[in-house]
């Protein structure tokens, strides 16, 4: 397959624009394996995938040595078909999905890092812990049993909005949250770490509002293919 899109330019670009100690997401959901391999070849080691379809036939087809992550909305009823390897999964919204990864990373031996979704945006998203249930999940502490899940961090996303104020207010609000919550329960795991937020449109606002990962799909590899 030709690749309509130079990838590895794209790739480039992206990272010469990243300040140090911020990670680089390829969302490659809905794109063709010989893209990944345009950016894996450029030095890509990270990717995101949302459909455990979709992601199961890439990650047999691709290196092993590639940190995936599952972006999406996850139900619970699919973790098992990703936890033998994901790396991370980016969009944990509930408890119940929380102790559905914990379950099948204990039978694959494994501990599955997790990051916490939060719901700030101003639209109506289906998904996402709101700060108030955030807060009261972690004080209820039945996550502190899950031996087989690490919660490294927080991430969201910002309303779909041209106003850049309100994007930026949300990305605070969400790093001011990451304070809050890494003091109150995390203030001896340095693995809980992670910023995670900002896309292709929102990402230059995101590293200015502490994002350490961000996630970026069409502006690497162009517009999807359905």
């Amino acid at each position: 397959m030709m690749l309509n899109v130079d990838v590895a330019e794209n790739l480039r670009a992206i990272k010469d624009t990243l300040p140090d100690g911020v990670r680089l997401v390829a969302v490659s959901k809905f794109h063709p394996v010989e893209y990944l391999e345009a950016a894996y070849t450029a030095g890509q080691r990270v990717f995101g995938e949302s459909h455990e379809q979709e992601l199961t036939k890439k990650q047999a087809a691709l290196p092993d040595d590639i940190e995936w992550h599952f972006i999406g909305h996850l139900q619970t009823n699919k973790v098992k078909y990703i936890a033998p390897y994901i790396s991370m999964i980016d969009a944990v919204d509930s408890l119940k999905l929380l102790k559905e990864i914990n379950k099948q990373a204990a039978k694959n031996n494994r501990v599955i890092k997790v990051l916490l979704e939060l719901h700030i945006a101003e639209e109506a998203t289906k998904y996402g812990f709101t700060p108030d249930e955030c807060r009261r999940m972690l004080s209820e502490g039945e996550w502190r049993s899950l031996e087989n899940v690490e919660i490294c961090g927080l991430m969201m996303m910002a309303s779909n909005v041209d106003d850049e104020e309100q994007i930026r207010r949300e990305f605070l609000t969400a790093a001011a949250f990451f304070d809050e919550v890494k003091a109150d329960y995390f203030s001896d795991a340095d693995s809980f770490c992670e910023r995670s937020w900002g896309m292709s449109g929102d990402y230059g606002i995101a590293v200015k509002c502490r994002s350490t990962m961000v996630r970026i799909g069409t502006a690497i590899f162009g517009p999807r293919v359905y």
